[in-house]
């Protein structure tokens, strides 16, 4: 089954907050905006430019595994650097393909420099399952419309 619907459809239906720390804020800090916001990610921005995303995995690999202090330790110091991006004309497919191959679940969505939201892998999983619902209802409507008679 193809998903080709442009991700910028996904992204009008979810909304597009996008929660951000800076990277000279401590982790700890970014936990609690993490924990108040109910987001697994924060993108790591200077202005308007995205300079990382630090993540619960970034904290649980790099802080809580090594026994480091969360309350001292700043958001660079563990964030991850190369964050993959899409394009709001990018399929849905090949968003899914890029969080599957890459083992993430944040993908930011930027028109040019212009960062319009950031998708999750759930958003896409929601997506999928929506348009599965429209068309199974369409198919359902279909052949109890008498076409089967």
């Amino acid at each position: 089954m193809e998903f080709t619907d442009p991700v910028r459809l996904v992204l009008e239906n979810k909304g597009q907050n996008v929660h951000s720390i800076g990277p000279e804020d401590t982790v700890y800090h970014a936990l609690e905006q993490m924990s108040q916001f109910g987001v697994g990610a924060l993108l790591v921005k200077v202005g308007d430019e995205i300079v990382g995303i630090l993540s619960e995995r970034d904290y649980a690999r790099k802080i809580a595994l090594q026994g480091r202090n969360s309350q001292v330790t700043q958001v660079r110091e563990i964030m991850t650097t190369e964050v993959l991006t899409a394009s709001p004309e990018d399929s849905v497919e090949k968003c899914i393909q890029l969080i599957t191959e890459n083992r993430i679940r944040h993908l930011p969505i930027l028109e040019g420099e212009t960062l319009l939201g950031v998708i999750t892998s759930s958003d896409l999983i929601r997506w999928i399952n929506g348009r599965q619902q429209e068309t199974i209802a369409h198919l359902k409507h279909y052949i109890e419309s008498g076409y089967a008679r």
